[in-house]
C-alpha cells in the first residue's frame, strides 16, 4: 500500500550554499498499520534544478524503529522523467524472495534502466544500453580520421560500450557523430555514473598534466631543429636536469591566460627562469647509466608498468599461435647455441623443468599488424625476449629476437634476427637498441591491451548488464556496485580524447592509427574463464 504524499519542511526558507555541501531537511509521513514496514519510497523534485539525494532515514516507525535508505543518486526535476523515482530500503532480496508489494516497482525500475534503444540520451536519463565502438572515428572531419567499427563482427570483435544515442555521421551511417572539442566532458553516461566534483577536479588536473606532456613536442618544434627525435642522451637528461626553455609566443600566452597560475606551475614544473622539466626518475638519480644494465632491464619487466605478460617458458624453441595458413612459419629462430652457455651449468631442458626460463612474448600480437604499423612514422619489430632466473633470484636477459614480416608477403612467415648480451662496442650498442624495442613494445602493449582493453573495456559490459538485470535489491548488485564506480565515465572520456582517431593514444603508442584495430584482433584471444575471477 502507498502512503500519502509528504513534503520537505523548510525547503523554501533554507539558504542553499553556492558550493557543494550537505543539507538536511525534515519530512513527516502519515502512517497507519496497513502500511507495514516501509520497503520503498517515491520522490518528485519540483525544484528547478537537480539535487543529489544521499539518504532518507525514517525515525520511530511503529514496531520497527529506524528505517534507513541509502540513495546516493541525482534526482532531476519531475518534468525530465516519464516515471517517478523509486528508492528501496537497504534490505537485500533475491527476486523470488522480494515482498509482493515491492515486486512491480522492482520490475518497472529495471525496465526504465534498460531503455527502449531509441533517441539521443540526455544527462538526466538513467539508461544503461549497449553500443558498438563506432564513435572513435571522425570521417566527417577527414577520411584520414575514419576508423572501423569495433564490435558486432567476427573481423573486429570488441566489448560493448554504453549507448549515447548520438546521430550517425554524414559520411558513414555506421559511425556515430562526435561531440565538439569543448563539449567532451558532456558525453552521456547515466548521471550516477559520473565523477563527483572532487574526482572530476582531480581528473581534470591529471588530464591537463597528460596533455602538457603530449604537447611537449609542440614546444620542441619551437626550440629544436629536430623536434621528433633526441639528438643526444644529453637531450634526454635535459628533461630532468636543466629543463627545456619554454618559448615566448602566442601559444604560451594563451595557456597562461586560460589556466590558473598555481596549476600552471605544477603542470609545467617551471622554475623562475621559465624552464620546463620533469622530476628525475629514481633509477637515474644516483647513476645516470643505470638504465643500461641488463639487470635493470629485467627488473623493470616485473617492477615496471606491465608485469602481467612475462610467463614461464614451456617449450623450446618458442612457437607461435598464429594460423600458419595465413602467416606461414612463425616459430622462433632462437637456437640452443644462442642461450645454452648462460644457464649456470643447466641444459635448456633442465632450466625449463626447474622453472628457470621465462619469455616476454610480443610476437603474435604485433606480427599481423606490423606491415601497416611500419607504414606510419612509427617503426618497430615483433619481439621475443628469453630470460633466466638466476640463483640470486634475479632475472637476466639471454636473447632478444626482432622479427619483421617476410618481404614477399606475411604468408611466407617472418624474417628474424637474434641478439645476445654484449657490453661494449658496436654490438653492445645494437644490444641496447634491441632492449629499447622490447621496452617500447612492452610499454605500448601495457597501455593498449593490459590497461585499456583488458581492464577498462572488458568490464564496461558487466557494468551495463548488472544495472539492466540486477535490481538494487539484489545482494550480488550490492557486492558489485562499488567496484564499478566511475568505470563508464572514464571510458566515455577515453573515447573522446584518448583512444579516438588522432587522440593521445594514437599519437604516443607505437601502433598509431592502427592501435584500436589491433587491440580488436588481440581481443579474439580473450577468454572469460581464463581471467582468474573469483
Amino acid at each position: 500500500k502507498r502512503g500519502k504524499p509528504a513534503y520537505l519542511e523548510d525547503w523554501i526558507t533554507t539558504i542553499t550554499s553556492l558550493t557543494p555541501t550537505d543539507s538536511a531537511f525534515n519530512v513527516r509521513f502519515d502512517w497507519d498499520e496497513e502500511l507495514g514496514v516501509p520497503g520503498a519510497f517515491m520522490i518528485k523534485n519540483f525544484h528547478h534544478s537537480e539535487f543529489f539525494l544521499k539518504t532518507l532515514t525514517l525515525e520511530d516507525v511503529p514496531g520497527h524503529g529506524r528505517v534507513h535508505f541509502v540513495c546516493n543518486s541525482w534526482v532531476y526535476p519531475v518534468d525530465n522523467y516519464k516515471t517517478d523515482r523509486v528508492f528501496f530500503t537497504n534490505q537485500t532480496y533475491f527476486p523470488s524472495e522480494t515482498p509482493a508489494p515491492l515486486r512491480p516497482y522492482r520490475e518497472d525500475e529495471l525496465v526504465n534502466l534498460r531503455g527502449d534503444g531509441t533517441g539521443n540520451l540526455e544527462e538526466w536519463d538513467r539508461v544503461y544500453d549497449y553500443a558498438y565502438y563506432n564513435d572513435l572515428g571522425d570521417p566527417d572531419k577527414d577520411l584520414e580520421y575514419a576508423r572501423p567499427v569495433l564490435g558486432g563482427s567476427t573481423e573486429y570483435p570488441y566489448p560493448r560500450r554504453g549507448r549515447t544515442g548520438r546521430p550517425p555521421t554524414e559520411t558513414d551511417p555506421k559511425s556515430e557523430s562526435r561531440l565538439p572539442l569543448l563539449m567532451n566532458l558532456n558525453i552521456y553516461v547515466p548521471r550516477d555514473e559520473r565523477f563527483d566534483h572532487l574526482k572530476m577536479s582531480d581528473f581534470l588536473a591529471d588530464a591537463l598534466k597528460s596533455i602538457f606532456q603530449f604537447l611537449l613536442p609542440e614546444f620542441e618544434v619551437l626550440c629544436d631543429n629536430t623536434p621528433n627525435e633526441f639528438d643526444t642522451f644529453q637531450d634526454v637528461l635535459k628533461l630532468y636536469e636543466g629543463g627545456i626553455r619554454l618559448p615566448e609566443g602566442s601559444l604560451l600566452d594563451s595557456i597562461r591566460e586560460n589556466i590558473p597560475l598555481e596549476m600552471l606551475k605544477e603542470l609545467f614544473r617551471i622554475d623562475s627562469e621559465g624552464y620546463f622539466k620533469f622530476p628525475i626518475p629514481q633509477v637515474i638519480k644516483e647513476d645516470k647509466s643505470a638504465w643500461r644494465a641488463d639487470e635493470e632491464f629485467a627488473r623493470e619487466m616485473l617492477a615496471g608498468v606491465n608485469p602481467v605478460i612475462i610467463r614461464r617458458l614451456q617449450e623450446f624453441p618458442p612457437t607461435s599461435k598464429l594460423d600458419p595458413k595465413v602467416y606461414g612459419n612463425q616459430t622462433s629462430s632462437i637456437t640452443r647455441e644462442h642461450i645454452g652457455n648462460d644457464l649456470e651449468g643447466l641444459s635448456i631442458d633442465e632450466a625449463i623443468k626447474t622453472n628457470q626460463l621465462f619469455i616476454l612474448d610480443h610476437h603474435d600480437a604485433l606480427m599481423p599488424y606490423l606491415s601497416r604499423i611500419n607504414t606510419t612514422s612509427t617503426k618497430t619489430y615483433a619481439t621475443r625476449t628469453l630470460l633466466f632466473l638466476q640463483k640470486d633470484g634475479t632475472l637476466k636477459p639471454l636473447a632478444i629476437e626482432l622479427s619483421l614480416p617476410h618481404p614477399e608477403g606475411v604468408q611466407f612467415g617472418s624474417i628474424s634476427k637474434v641478439y645476445t648480451p654484449v657490453e661494449q662496442g658496436v654490438q653492445g650498442t645494437i644490444w641496447q637498441l634491441a632492449k629499447a624495442y622490447v621496452a617500447v613494445n612492452d610499454s605500448g602493449y601495457h597501455q593498449l591491451i593490459s590497461h585499456w582493453l583488458n581492464t577498462h573495456a572488458v568490464i564496461e559490459p558487466f557494468v551495463i548488464s548488472a544495472n539492466r538485470q540486477l535490481s538494487v535489491l539484489h545482494p550480488i548488485y550490492k557486492l558489485l556496485q562499488p567496484h564499478f564506480r566511475d568505470t563508464m565515465n572514464i571510458n566515455a572520456f577515453a573515447r573522446q580524447i584518448l583512444i579516438n582517431a588522432g587522440g593521445i593514444l594514437e599519437k604516443t603508442v607505437f601502433p598509431a592509427r592502427y592501435a584500436m584495430e589491433m587491440s580488436s584482433v588481440v581481443y579474439k584471444n580473450w577468454v572469460f574463464p581464463e581471467q582468474a575471477l573469483p
